[in-house]
C-alpha cells in the first residue's frame, strides 16, 4: 500500500509525542520525530527506532527546522509545572518561538499544522466546565505564566497564520492526560500519587483536596487530535480534547490507594499559587466536529498505568533515584 503522507512530530519523544507516533506509524505514514529530550526520552520511542517509516531527529524547535513533510503537529513544550517552572524563560521561547518556526515551515509547505495548546490557557476558570468560547482567567504575572500565557500567545499565531496567510490550521485544547510513559517525575498528579503509592511514601494531596480535574486515558486523547487533523479546512479549532468526567483530588488518591493495594498515607499540603480550583472540559464540540468522546474509564486507564509504572521501578536504579527526589508540585 503506497504510503500517503509524511508527518512531523514535535516533542515527539515525550509522553504524548510518542503515543502520536505510534499511532501514525500504524495509520501508514512517515513519522520525523523532533526532539530536544528536555522531557522527552530516548526510552519512549526505542520500540520504533527499527521502524523503516520511522526517523528521530534531536533539534530544539526555538531555532528553524528545514524538512519536508505534509502535515505538523506541534507538541513541543514541557508541560508539567516541575518542568516548565525550571527554566521559564525558556518555556515561553518553546512555545511562542517554536510556534513562529513550525508555522513558518508549515507556510513554506503548504503543510497542515495541529497546535497541542491546553485547557491552562482557561486559567482558574470563572465558566464551568470550560467551552471554546470562554476567554479564559489568567494571571499572566505569576510562575505559571510562562506556560499559560505561551500557549496563548501560540494560538493567537496560529489564528494570524490562518487570517493572514490562509494557512490551514488545527487547535487542540487538551485537558488533563494520563497513561503509560507520563514522566515519573514530572509533579503530575497521577504520576505523583502512582509513583508515591508504589514507593510507599505519602501521597501529597494539597489544600483539602477539593479541588476537581477531569482525567483523559492517552489512547482517547490521541484519537482526538488525529480526527481533529483528519478535518476539511475550515475546521479550526479550538477544539477541547478531554474527558468530561470529574473527579476531586482526594477520590483520585483514594482511588489509587486502592488499586495499588498501598497502605501510603495521604499528607496534606499548602495550595500552590495560582493552582486551578476547577477543571473539566465541555466537549460537544469534539463530538459534533470529530464524532469523538472518550472511551476509557479512570478505573480502567489507571490499570494500565500503574503497570506502566510498576515496570519502570523494576528498574532498581530509577527506583533509588524517586526515593531521594521529592515531587512537590500538583498539575
Amino acid at each position: 500500500m503506497h504510503l500517503e503522507k509524511r508527518v512531523l512530530v514535535t516533542g515527539g519523544a515525550g509522553f504524548l509525542g510518542s503515543h502520536l507516533c505510534e499511532r501514525l506509524l500504524a495509520d501508514r505514514a512517515v513519522v520525523v520525530c523532533v526532539d530536544n529530550f528536555f522531557t522527552g526520552a530516548r526510552r519512549n520511542v526505542e520500540h520504533l527506532l527499527e521502524h523503516k517509516h520511522f526517523e528521530v531527529i534531536r533539534h530544539d524547535v526555538t531555532f528553524p527546522l528545514y524538512v519536508e513533510v505534509d502535515e505538523i503537529y506541534n507538541l513541543a513544550c514541557p508541560a508539567s509545572p516541575i518542568h516548565y517552572q525550571h527554566d521559564p524563560v525558556q518555556t515561553t521561547k518553546t512555545s511562542v518561538h517554536g510556534a513562529i518556526n513550525m508555522l513558518g515551515l508549515a507556510k513554506r509547505l503548504r503543510a497542515k499544522i495541529l497546535q497541542a495548546s491546553t485547557s491552562e490557557v482557561y486559567g482558574d476558570p470563572s465558566v464551568h466546565p470550560q467551552r471554546e468560547d470562554y476567554w479564559g482567567h489568567v494571571n499572566p504575572v505569576g510562575p505559571r505564566s510562562c506556560y499559560d500565557e505561551g500557549k496563548r500567545c501560540a494560538e493567537t499565531l496560529f489564528f494570524d497564520y490562518r487570517r493572514q496567510h490562509n494557512l490551514p490550521i488545527k487547535v487542540a485544547r487538551i485537558f488533563n492526560t494520563y497513561g503509560p510513559r507520563m514522566h515519573p517525575n514530572d509533579g503530575r498528579v497521577v504520576s505523583n500519587f502512582i509513583v508515591q503509592a508504589l514507593l510507599g511514601g505519602d501521597i501529597t494531596v494539597y489544600g483539602e483536596g477539593l479541588q476537581t480535574r477531569s482525567f483523559c486515558y492517552v489512547d482517547d486523547l490521541i484519537d482526538g487530535l488525529v480526527r481533529l487533523m483528519a478535518t476539511p479546512p475550515n475546521v479550526t479549532g479550538p477544539v477541547n480534547i478531554g474527558n468530561p468526567a470529574e473527579f476531586k483530588i482526594i477520590e483520585l488518591a483514594q482511588m489509587i490507594l486502592d488499586l495499588t493495594g498501598s497502605r501510603s498515607r495521604i499528607a496534606r499540603r499548602p495550595l500552590p499559587e495560582n493552582d486551578p480550583k476547577q477543571r473539566q472540559p465541555d466537549i460537544l464540540l469534539a463530538q459534533e466536529l470529530l464524532g469523538w468522546k472518550p472511551r476509557v474509564a479512570l478505573r480502567e486507564g489507571l490499570k494500565s498505568t500503574i503497570s506502566y509504572f510498576e515496570r519502570l521501578l523494576s528498574d532498581t536504579d530509577l527506583r533509588a533515584q524517586l526515593v531521594s527526589e521529592a515531587t512537590v508540585e500538583p498539575a
